[in-house]
């Protein structure tokens, strides 16, 4: 864990997300984050168009199978 990742609450509670963090995450300015409280941890969550995912997670390797016959174990 890095301090250089820390950041400071304002007082009206804007919180600015750390450069390198921003860059590697590839945040667009205006995009949305769902924010959750997971066990006390903040978590910000892209939320993302269906093209957007696709992107992000790339090309898909394997078939999709539908019938749990033609799953392979």
């Amino acid at each position: 864990m890095s301090w250089i990742n820390t950041v400071s609450i304002s007082p009206k509670f804007p919180v600015v997300i750390p450069r390198k963090i921003r860059e590697d995450i590839k945040f667009r300015p205006g995009q949305k984050l769902q924010a959750l409280n997971v066990g006390g941890v903040i978590q910000l969550v892209p939320i993302m168009s269906l093209e957007d995912a696709r992107e992000f997670l790339g090309p898909c390797d394997k078939p999709f199978v539908r019938e749990k016959a033609e799953r392979e174990f």
